[in-house]
């Protein structure tokens, strides 16, 4: 009864603000009242960013990397990987020796960086977190590309990507002959993580999702041939996604070794990387200003519609974004969302429990907030006997029992509010992702079945496999005040074991957090069509068992059935089985009501608890609405810590004996009116220094041998510089140290500064 006790005690509080009859200091949800997605052509994208009708064009740039309006500014991110594929069955490409002897004449006959092309052979860029401890490995590769005898490169066929088809220089560069065995062709990154970040209702992201290792595995593990190399980066790969390793050096060094077992037989080899960039009104008056954008899904992504606003509103206000293409994925909450314009839908439409950190990896905590971590090393922790575990297949949520233990445990604050429908999140929505994916993710129902889905599958492996348990501790409240304005938060206490033994605590917060961007019973509607045959989750599952990729708006046929489901539901006031300890029956009967409310007043079934709700739609423009629900604690000004990411410089690094004194400089944000600019000064020349403007420093030391002897973060300073201890680390002998400062989490192009130093033996 404890579950169904604290379920009931959450569903019934509400947040009671005490009002003053005066405005608001504090408003919830984001800055515009309403976003309008529009598909646009490049041209007509262009001439309404010049003449200020449009704030922002999404996925492509509509003056071709040229020369920008006055009043149009941009911002870049990663789009993804040039790679050239070379068949071992081709004449003379039997061997990795003479495959990457092939691929580096590709990479010199394509010369240097370009329009959207960037040289770089070698799998983790500037624009991956974990740049640094791969910055040697680049510059190598860099190195043997140039020294690289010359000779004529094969004939290449491009597979796809305008770059590609831009940088065969000539007619018998571009030969479509397939004899050559190479093929040319542009991975765009998003599609490369499609089958990682399905959204299964806003949950269970892979931590690493941004991490250029797990990338580069991606792209590389489904082309190696040998098979004793294959095994061999698996072994290296399940140690990094399961913790199984000893702190940061260890870590580096697994995902180097990851890395260039991939890369060594040539099979698949990265010649560079391609660049978005993404224009944007920043006119005076009628442009937007504080804006954010992610490194690798550019304004394609959570934070960019959680910061952006209207010069002339201090919130509230009409934004105007434009896409190339029209929406064709399905929108659903567990598959759909797939293009671009639909990514853009659903970061607006959901709210996850963790964000992508725009400039860096992992993730920012949003509705799913960890507190205390704990980390069993040496011994295990317990899990209590009340905590639960959804059962493979059925999804029951079956007690532990005794005597069973994890490798760690997080702690969570969960901040709910209203959903569309205006139901309450209550905890039977945040442990509600843990059932669908054990339901529908195998276990007793073998790939096949009506009740599989191998994207559901693919997208939540990570999470299932990692965890132990999930308890729900108590229901706390929490008061804040906004000048003589109090409210009250309700805010459930849960706690998640782990089998993780990652010592990395923000990377354990990070596998399975307790939340759902979609009520638990929209998400059984859809469960419920699925199994009737309306349709399947995702596009190859529909495919494949040739029925309708579940749609909850757009499909008429759908949605009336859609609405006879519901009301078959709304007969039973059905509670799905594993729910039945955590939902009253009268609970779900307001639930099943608001849902076909909401369907008849609305017109679709698409109900989230995020920032934004589906008001308008059609071929060619889709609108959304402000959802300004007083539960929400998450407010305008949320976030804008992103909107002017800020670097910091390594100047100098003075070595003394076993210790790294580096100096630093930081740029500063200098507003004036409507603009701001970034200004480089030494670290310390204002006295003393605020946090926001203190750096990290990151440091890799590399033995004689090319192996990672220590690696970590020191944000400690004296007198103006950072230190870096190594005392009592390192071994005697020569190393080199790698090393670059992060500001405000931004590790995005680090500018890397090296140092050599000698460890003496201790006589």
């Amino acid at each position: 009864m404890r579950l169904l006790t604290l379920a009931l005690a959450l569903s019934l509080a509400l947040v009671a603000p005490a009002r003053a009859g005066h405005e608001l200091p504090f408003y919830p949800g984001y800055y515009p009242q309403e976003i309008r997605l529009e598909t646009l052509t490049p041209a007509a994208a262009a001439a309404q960013l010049k003449n200020a009708t449009l704030h922002a064009y999404l996925g492509a740039d509509p003056f071709g990397g040229g020369r920008l309006p006055a009043n149009v500014s941009s911002v870049e991110s990663l789009q993804g990987y040039l790679v050239a594929t070379l068949d071992p069955a081709a004449p003379g490409a039997s061997t990795p020796q003479a495959r990457c002897a092939t691929a580096l004449r590709i990479g010199k006959s394509l010369g240097a960086s370009r329009a959207a092309f960037v040289a770089h052979p070698y799998p983790i860029t500037p624009y991956h977190a974990d740049y640094l401890q791969h910055w040697d490995l680049a510059q190598s590769a860099r190195k043997a590309v140039e020294t690289a005898p010359a000779g004529r490169p094969p004939r290449v066929v491009p597979r796809g990507g305008l770059v590609a088809e831009r940088l065969l220089k000539s007619p018998r560069e571009r030969n479509e002959s397939k004899a050559a065995g190479v093929s040319l062709e542009e991975v765009d990154l998003q599609t490369l993580l499609a089958t990682q970040a399905v959204p299964a209702g806003g949950s269970f992201a892979p931590p690493w999702l941004k991490e250029g290792w797990f990338h580069a595995y991606l792209l590389h593990a489904p082309s190696m041939t040998d098979a004793a190399g294959r095994q061999a980066a698996d072994s290296l790969y399940r140690r990094l996604v399961t913790g199984a390793y000893q702190g940061a050096a260890e870590r580096a060094e697994l995902e180097r070794r990851l890395v260039s077992r991939l890369t060594a037989g040539c099979e698949r080899v990265v010649l560079g990387y391609t660049v978005r960039r993404e224009p944007f009104n920043s006119e005076f008056s009628q442009g937007i200003e504080n804006v954010a954008w992610d490194s690798q899904a550019g304004f394609d992504s959570e934070i960019f519609v959680r910061t952006a606003k209207l010069k002339d509103f201090p919130w509230n206000g009409w934004m105007k974004v434009g896409t190339a293409v029209r929406p064709t994925a399905a929108w659903n909450p567990v598959a759909g969302f797939t293009d671009v314009a639909g990514r853009l839908l659903w970061a607006a439409l959901g709210d996850p429990g963790l964000l992508p950190a725009p400039y860096a990896s992992g993730f920012v905590p949003h509705r799913a907030v960890p507190g205390a971590v704990v980390v069993g090393g040496a011994s295990s922790i317990e899990i209590p006997e009340d905590a639960v575990l959804p059962e493979s297949g059925t999804g029951l949520l079956l007690p532990v029992g005794k005597g069973r233990t994890a490798k760690a445990k997080v702690t969570y604050r969960l901040w709910g509010s209203a959903a569309h429908d205006n139901t309450r999140v209550t905890p039977a929505d945040a442990l509600y992702p843990y059932v669908f994916a054990a339901h529908w993710s195998g276990g007793s129902r073998a790939p096949g079945s009506v009740e599989y889905d191998p994207a559901v599958d693919a997208a939540t492996a990570t999470a299932r496999q990692a965890l132990a348990g999930v308890r729900l501790v108590k229901v706390d409240s929490e008061v804040r005040r906004y000048s003589d304005i109090t409210f009250t938060y309700v805010v459930p206490v849960v706690e998640v074991y782990l089998h993780s033994a990652s010592p990395d605590p923000r990377e354990l917060a990070a596998l399975a957090p307790p939340w759902s961007a979609t009520p638990w019973h929209v998400t059984v509607l859809m469960e419920e069509a699925v199994k009737r045959g309306v349709g399947a989750f995702s596009a190859g599952e529909a495919r494949r068992r040739g029925v309708r990729w579940l749609d909850l708006v757009r499909d008429p046929k759908t949605r009336a059935e859609l609405g006879a489901i519901l009301d078959g539901l709304a007969r039973q006031n059905h509670v799905p089985e594993p729910l039945q300890r955590l939902v009253a029956a009268d609970e779900a009967q307001a639930r099943w009501a608001a849902l076909r409310q909401f369907a008849q007043r609305r017109g679709h079934y698409l109900v989230t608890n995020g920032p934004y709700q589906l008001e308008k739609w059609s071929d060619g423009a889709v609108v959304l609405q402000v959802f300004r629900d007083m539960n929400n604690p998450l407010g305008v000004g949320t976030y804008d810590r992103f909107a002017i990411p800020r670097r910091a410089y390594v100047s100098r690094i003075t070595v003394r004996g076993d210790r790294l004194e580096v100096s630093a400089e930081i740029e500063r944000l200098e507003k004036f009116l409507r603009e701001y600019r970034l200004v480089r000064e030494p670290l310390g020349s204002r006295g003393e220094e605020d946090k926001a403007d203190l750096p990290a420093c990151r440091y890799v030391i590399l033995g004689g041998d090319g192996a990672v002897a220590a690696a970590g973060v020191s944000r400690e300073v004296q007198a103006s510089r950072l230190v870096v201890d190594l005392k009592g680390r390192l071994k005697p002998g020569a190393y080199t140290a790698l090393v670059a400062l992060a500001l405000g989490d931004n590790l995005v192009n680090p500018e890397v500064a090296t140092a050599q130093l000698r460890i003496e033996a201790t006589p």
